[in-house]
């Protein structure tokens, strides 16, 4: 019988590829971990966390115009270099802990970058360092991806990029339609700067329903965001003022930092995944089946670099479910239908379920739709026209509730406790039974009774 140096080894010590090592250690298996940057990964190193950060902190200036509509004289001033302290000093100390958590379940952390030479076999680059394993789990995520060929792409950023600029630009220009784009997009005009997004496509948000793409580029333009639609850079070029973006409508606008937030793309360049029988599939990313196997009988992958959700806490799911699989002979895979995603631009958007457009190709019966807009009570003082936009989308034959979504102020705390009533299939009588809670945003949800009679036609 073969001896191996550990009985799992992980590539990528991520938010999945650390819980799926905490826990295989903790059940009495020798694993072994190794991550080529920080400890924590995607998420929490230059993500989703340092972006909430970033999202917090350039809201204080509309929550400051909003104060003075309640009697509140405010004179504030922005410290960027002082935030970026802030957030990096949290950043480590967040980091450390994941790191302190590894090695308290007894797992060996090598830092470094870890790359496959045969089905059992990792050598850590730079460092003469060759490691076996009988069972190998590739965790390493995506990276974000930059056109290539783009005249002057050299002189653009990416949003890992963003979180660690010397100082704060006076002019942005962010490329994109995505949630990335959106999100940094928010937090450059909150923080003062003159933001232009521009999306080659015909709204932002591909992917999400209509309604809401439609209802967010409008808000965030109230934001003091100038949107570009239908069009994409020829070129960029560097001058002594800034940098100049020429466009495909022939204008050229010069900004001072332009950001390309493009998509991110599995993280599997140069890890050997050929020389281990591992097979990528159509899209690039590594091709896993329902229980995260990959082509190669001892390597699994879970997380962005399968494209399967790219989702934090579905990359963490689908670590715990690697594990029952493997270790507890508990075959699992994660259930990837009605989960609850937010995008935290501002203002904010929570989602779960089915969009209109996909209910409609889906529920065979038909469909009813509930929609609202309206003023929050917040900015009854203010003079202030942004509105929320709710709406609810319901299979006609079950009644269930099937699609939710909602733009405005807490949109992403408010659709954590919906996304529980549209997983457990609840149906439209339901929430309707359901006493409201006033006065609230949320009670909206529970007092839709009209049905919107056609479809709202938003592109």
């Amino acid at each position: 019988m073969t001896t191996y140096d550990y009985d799992l080894f992980v590539i990528g010590a991520g938010s999945g590829g650390v819980r799926a090592a905490r826990l295989t250690a903790l059940g009495g298996k020798r694993v072994g971990i190794a991550e080529e940057h920080r400890v924590g990964g995607t998420c929490v190193i230059r993500g989703c966390v340092p972006k909430k950060f970033m999202v917090m902190a350039s809201d204080f200036a509309h929550q400051f115009e909003t104060a003075e509509g309640y009697g509140w004289s405010v004179e504030a001033s922005f410290d960027w270099a002082k935030f970026m302290e802030s957030k990096d000093v949290e950043i480590a100390r967040l980091s450390g802990i994941y790191a302190a958590n590894l090695g308290k379940a007894g797992v060996d952390l090598i830092h470094g970058r870890a790359v496959l030479k045969d089905a059992h076999t990792v050598e850590i680059l730079g460092k003469d360092q060759t490691i076996t394993a009988g069972k190998i789990l590739v965790a390493t995520g995506g990276r974000p991806w930059m056109p290539e060929g783009l005249p002057g792409i050299e002189h653009a950023i990416t949003s890992e990029e963003a979180f660690h600029l010397p100082e704060l630009p006076k002019r942005i220009l962010i490329a994109g339609g995505g949630y990335i784009a959106v999100e940094f997009a928010g937090i450059f005009a909150g923080l003062g700067v003159e933001t232009t997004l521009i999306y080659r496509g015909p709204n932002i948000l591909r992917g999400f329903d209509d309604d809401v793409r439609a209802h967010l580029a409008g808000e965030i333009e109230k934001r003091g965001i100038k949107v570009i639609l239908g069009c994409q850079h020829t070129s960029i070029e560097k001058t002594e003022t800034g940098l100049v973006n020429r466009l495909e409508s022939g204008h050229d606008i010069e900004t001072d930092v332009v950001m390309f937030a493009t998509g991110r793309v599995p993280h599997v360049r140069s890890l050997g995944l050929e020389a281990a029988g591992v097979e990528l599939n159509d899209k690039g990313a590594i091709k896993v089946d329902t229980l995260s196997r990959t082509t190669a009988d001892n390597i699994w992958a879970i997380g962005d670099v399968t494209d399967r959700m790219n989702l934090t806490p579905v990359a963490i799911r689908e670590a715990v479910a690697f594990h029952e699989t493997v270790y507890r002979n508990n075959p699992q895979h994660f259930d990837y239908e009605a989960v609850a995603t937010a995008v935290f631009s501002q203002p904010p958007v929570g989602i779960v379920g089915l969009s209109e457009g996909e209910a409609r190709r889906t529920c065979s019966k038909g469909i009813d739709v509930y929609v609202t807009r309206f003023r929050p009570m917040k900015y009854a003082f203010t003079g202030s026209d942004e509105r929320v936009l709710m709406k609810l989308v319901v299979d006609q034959e079950s009644q269930r509730v099937v699609g939710v979504h909602i733009v405005g102020p807490e949109a992403p705390e408010m659709i954590q406790l919906a996304a529980i009533a549209v997983k457990a299939g609840l149906t439209k009588a339901q929430w309707d039974a359901t006493c409201a809670v006033h006065p609230t945003m949320a009670e909206e949800l529970v007092t839709l009774k009209e049905k919107q009679t056609s479809s709202s036609g938003a592109v």
